[in-house]
């Protein structure tokens, strides 16, 4: 087994400083960009990451620590952040994001015990039985999934810009 809980801990601490780094004082343009209709830019990324702090992460593993596999726990809207409507600067969504990711950190190591404790099980809505090792596990892999959303949105900004050299530019090519 590769999963390594202070490990994990330490992408999902680094995540929100990370995109704090990158975003700060970038122009409109690399903020707003997408792949298209029904893609989305860095800020809806970073809004839901943010949805997925609130009602994804912490929610679950708690309903796992209290129900085990006796019922599903609530699906997640992926989508729920598109509908909020309220328009944050970069600035605040990246601190909003930073202040509920601490919150859950510290909850996180509150709520582990002991490394028998990642083996727990609880039953997810499409999937059935899954293990608190498998659910912070996805976490971390979903933070540096979305960084990648992030980076390859970005530079297919500059795809045609590049003319030739996109010969050798794997990002672009997908």
């Amino acid at each position: 087994m590769i999963f390594n809980f202070n490990e994990a801990i330490e992408v999902l601490e680094r995540t929100p400083q990370s995109l704090e780094y990158f975003f700060s004082g970038l122009s409109h343009g690399w903020l707003q960009c997408n792949e298209g209709e029904g893609t989305w830019n860095a800020t809806e990324v970073i809004e839901h990451l943010i949805e997925a702090e609130k009602n994804n992460w912490i929610p679950r593993l708690e309903f796992i620590l209290q129900e085990r596999e006796n019922k599903p726990f609530p699906e997640f809207d992926r989508f729920a952040h598109l509908n909020k409507g309220v328009e944050k600067s970069i600035e605040e969504t990246v601190q909003e994001f930073k202040t509920i990711r601490s919150q859950n950190i510290t909850k996180l190591k509150s709520l582990i015990e002991s490394e028998q404790h990642l083996e727990i099980t609880g039953s997810h809505p499409a999937f059935g039985v899954v293990k608190l090792r498998e659910l912070i596990s996805t976490w971390v892999v979903h933070d540096l999934t979305h960084i990648a959303q992030i980076v390859r949105v970005m530079a297919k900004r500059y795809r045609t810009e590049v003319g030739p050299w996109i010969e050798y530019l794997s990002i672009l090519k997908d």
